[in-house]
């Protein structure tokens, strides 16, 4: 059985740092490309940021390139996204997820297979 369990998130005020991780187990880690995605209160799920299977490429949605980092450890099975400089606006659940793919060039949505039960980030003053 997939599982995906986030850890990390938090209150932060504008332009702190937080760092989510991701535990994977039930499939091989190390064949497929994963991703990042959140739900903001009231809004739909948006992505926000994808990693190949070999750690060869990286993906992110415009308004977090620049300030979020994604990466992965194969060895350990874990997934992170590393969010600077952070703004109300980021406030959401993020969720971690297995995709069906080790690699493409257009990321959306409905390209997670399983994701977990999600970690919130708030950030506020």
């Amino acid at each position: 059985e997939v599982q995906l369990v986030e850890s990390g998130g938090g209150l932060v005020k504008p332009g702190g740092s937080l760092r989510l991780s991701c535990a994977a187990s039930g499939f091989k880690f190390d064949d497929y490309a994963m991703v990042w995605v959140r739900q903001a209160p009231g809004k739909g799920l948006e992505w926000v940021s994808a990693i190949s299977f070999n750690v060869r490429a990286t993906y992110y949605a415009g308004p977090v390139k620049g300030r979020f980092t994604i990466s992965r450890d194969n060895a350990r099975n874990r997934l992170y996204l590393q969010m600077n400089g952070l703004k109300p606006e980021d406030t959401a659940v993020y969720y971690c997820g297995k995709t069906r793919v080790s690699d493409q060039n257009v990321w959306s949505t409905r390209d997670v297979d399983v994701r977990g039960p999600g970690a919130l980030v708030t950030v506020s003053s």
